[in-house]
């Protein structure tokens, strides 16, 4: 049967696929749209599962505030050419607008929503068809302040999402959140840092301060001044500025407003 030129266009506006694949699909299909529509799902599962034990190491993060909740997340492929590519950033801010219009809580979530008939993890597996690659939802998270700010860096592969306590100015809460990307606080504060993770720093800071020779008894003492280094350094709020290391970050936050601080905090790097 002849397939038409508009045939092909209202497939590939259902499905997202390239027109070549439509075209095949509903050659294949003898025209019906369903069937089509099946075959390129299980197309991108083909390719899914080929691909699977690729690496998806480029891709693209994209966010976005709506009101007192900031959302975030990572669609990966396996090559630069995929990830630069529109469509592929399309995919990705589509899948940011399911999740903000469900407020989903988390991947697991995110990946079961369903939209226009297809859940996100279909979908996903679809864009697997379309480019040939490995694609896959890495990362996803949400928060809730009364006041988001988000940065995306301009390689799109590094993103943050910031929560303060308070309105402050947007300067300084664009600041903060250029410093997270750029400085990859473990934690806001020490109070929240994790316990297992201090601890490591204290066994090693006492394991160099043995090899060092030390005296026993100053081993404690001299471990925790490491800590407590550790702490200032990868901390959110007691890191030095990047723009004027003689201020913290908290400090410099409470320089806009004694009241404000950063109350919720997410990171997400490709390359890390």
């Amino acid at each position: 049967m002849e397939i038409k030129a508009a045939d092909v266009a209202k497939l590939r506006k259902m499905t997202g696929a390239g027109m070549m694949d439509c075209k095949k699909a509903l050659i294949e299909a003898d025209g019906d749209y369903d069937k089509a529509q099946d075959i390129i799902r299980e197309r991108g599962k083909l390719v899914a599962a080929k691909r699977a034990d690729r690496s998806a190491t480029e891709g693209v993060v994209v966010s976005k505030i709506v009101g007192q909740k900031g959302y975030m997340l990572c669609l990966a492929c396996e090559t630069d050419f995929v990830a630069k590519n529109s469509e592929f950033s399309a995919t990705a801010n589509e899948i940011l607008d399911i999740a903000i219009a469900a407020d989903a809580a988390d991947l697991e979530a995110l990946n079961a929503v369903a939209a226009d008939g297809r859940t996100v993890a279909d979908k996903v597996t679809e864009k697997s068809g379309q480019t040939g690659e490995k694609v896959e939802l890495v990362y996803y998270a949400k928060i809730e302040a009364p006041m988001c700010v988000t940065y995306i860096h301009t390689n799109h592969k590094l993103g943050t999402l910031i929560g303060f306590n308070k309105e402050i100015g947007m300067e300084v809460a664009k600041d903060v959140a250029m410093q997270a990307a750029a400085m990859a606080p473990i934690s806001i504060s020490r109070e929240d840092c994790d316990p297992a993770v201090i601890e490591h720093e204290r066994s090693i800071g006492r394991e160099q301060a043995r090899l060092d020779g030390k005296p026993e008894a100053m081993l404690d003492k001299i471990a925790e001044g490491k800590v407590n280094k550790f702490l200032t350094e990868n901390t959110l709020l007691s890191q030095p500025l990047v723009k004027n290391n003689k201020l913290s970050v908290g400090a410099y936050i409470k320089q806009d407003d004694p009241q404000a601080t950063v109350v919720a905090y997410k990171r997400f790097s490709l390359n890390d």
